[in-house]
């Protein structure tokens, strides 16, 4: 500890303001300040992964990394592994949680939706009976356009692959889907979710990409290639997109979804690692 981290510490009386003096408030001192206050400091110097007990482990300086709930962090994959390894590899003095959204996942896959599967795999089908690209402008016609030349596609992939068939309405009035449409959605939830070394680590990634775009269909057609991450993320955003064109780019808007574009693209990336053969 060098002698200006001990504790109680005094202020040099050449260095304290006198009564009345302004002091300028640096942002982004008291950023980094506040960082170094609130995150754990980086206490290895290699992430690697490696097989261990039929998986692949998070190893830190060769020790095997826990959970939150102390299970081991291991995915069933070396390129999904080594992707989460890459990710501990690239924290710097600090270890910031909001920049390891792969890690989030996979925890959040280990401790509770491994235990959660039926219950997950619902929730996520829940999406499909509301979804997102079902519900269509009524009076705005170039919206309209714009939700059915990024929408309908999505239609098209779930009547032909899931067979699932879905109505479409305008406004917000809510409308029940068919109950086999329903089923079909559901059916195809548990199929990606079926794996079992797989299947925790899919059906959070699917979980994940569903809630942030608000639609199970989106989230299903890039678990089956029918759309990228790009697309779909961009097809969530239709209505976003033509309200900035009207009304201007709305700066903290852009700023939440690059953050929520960061979780949309690793949940993505994990779903393709742990599929992975």
């Amino acid at each position: 500890m060098n002698q200006d981290d001990k504790p109680n510490k005094t202020i040099r009386d050449d260095l304290a303001p006198t009564p009345g003096e302004i002091i300028p408030i640096d942002p982004v001192a008291m950023a980094r300040r506040d960082l170094r206050k609130t995150l754990p400091k980086r206490f290895y110097k290699e992430a690697t992964a490696e097989a261990r007990d039929g998986a692949f482990a998070l190893l830190l300086d060769g020790r095997p990394a826990k959970t939150p709930a102390r299970n081991a962090l291991a995915l069933p994959t070396l390129a999904a592994a080594r992707e989460l390894a890459a990710e501990w590899a690239r924290q710097e003095e600090f270890i910031d949680p909001g920049s390891m959204p792969l890690t989030r996942i996979a925890n959040s896959a280990i401790d509770g939706v491994a235990r959660e599967m039926a219950a997950t795999a619902a929730d996520v089908a829940k999406y499909g009976a509301s979804d997102l690209i079902c519900y269509r402008a009524g009076e705005t016609e170039d919206l309209a356009r714009a939700q059915a030349a990024s929408w309908d596609k999505v239609l098209d992939f779930a009547r032909e692959n899931l067979g699932a068939r879905l109505i479409c309405v305008e406004g917000i009035n809510f409308a029940e889907q068919p109950e086999p449409a329903r089923r079909a959605i559901l059916e195809a939830v548990e199929k990606i979710a079926g794996d079992e070394a797989s299947g925790p680590f899919a059906l959070a990634a699917l979980h994940v990409m569903t809630t942030l775009t608000g639609s199970a269909l989106l989230a299903l057609a890039v678990a089956h290639g029918a759309l990228t991450p790009e697309e779909a993320w961009t097809a969530a955003h239709v209505d976003e997109d033509f309200q900035m064109k009207v009304w201007g780019v709305d700066e903290q808007a852009m700023a939440r979804r690059e953050r929520r574009w960061a979780e949309m693209e690793a949940a993505a990336r994990l779903l393709e690692t742990v599929r992975r053969t």
